[in-house]
């Protein structure tokens, strides 16, 4: 963990060491417990990240097994949870490739949603950066990206990774927060003006689906929420 934390945590000891030469009265600086103390704070702060991930996966669940506008909510709800803890760690990210390694399937935006469910008409139905605009995941079970098949029949965590940035088109993020973002709110549909996506819990509802592909859709719900 030292190691992890090295190159941030020298920001820390150089403003530590800085303020300490300014008074005599102080003690001198002790660098191996700066970066302890640094990797204690940061493991903590991962932590209570994974512990928030864990209870919006629990309420996914939920979701899933009782569509309604009241598990639809307490999702929603234990998503905005998740970011607070989350939000904490990004400081972390500079100068540690490690967590750079990974942070991108997590909180990477913006994302172009047409890869991953459907939207509204205004979307368009093309773009010349990203022949997965409009792709669709959940609508289709097979792919086609750079002469590529991607068999998305069954939609796995390893399909989201496989999507994930496919191409090399950053916009193409399957995975992480906003990727759930979109599946709990969808699309948000008010410009800059105030409000937030409108989908309705009957998007997971099998018996009484609305836009289509509900099982598909809790499927990939639930795959995103568990590589989170």
């Amino acid at each position: 963990m030292t190691t992890f934390f090295l190159r941030t945590a020298a920001f820390a000891l150089a403003a530590a060491t800085s303020g300490l030469a300014i008074g005599s009265a102080h003690a001198a600086a002790d660098p191996a417990a700066i970066v302890k103390h640094y990797a204690e704070i940061a493991h903590a702060k991962f932590s209570d990240s994974l512990d928030a991930a864990k209870a919006l996966d629990a309420a996914v669940d939920a979701l899933i097994a009782k569509p309604s506008d009241e598990t639809l909510k307490a999702a929603r709800e234990a998503w905005l949870k998740s970011r607070v803890p989350y939000q904490q760690t990004e400081a972390y990210r500079f100068g540690n490739p490690l967590v750079d390694d990974w942070e991108g399937k997590v909180n990477a935006w913006p994302l172009d949603e047409g890869l991953i469910d459907y939207v509204d008409a205004s979307y368009g139905t093309e773009s010349d950066e990203n022949a997965l605009f409009v792709g669709n995941v959940i609508a289709n079970p097979k792919l086609e990206i750079g002469g590529k098949t991607i068999d998305a029949a069954t939609i796995t965590p390893a399909v989201l990774q496989e999507l994930h940035e496919a191409g090399e088109v950053e916009a193409n993020v399957a995975t992480g927060y906003h990727a759930i973002e979109f599946l709990l709110w969808g699309q948000d549909l008010n410009g800059t003006g105030k409000g937030a996506g409108n989908r309705p819990a009957t998007d997971y509802d099998k018996a009484a689906c609305t836009n289509g592909n509900c099982d598909r859709r809790a499927a990939y719900l639930k795959a995103a929420s568990s590589l989170l």
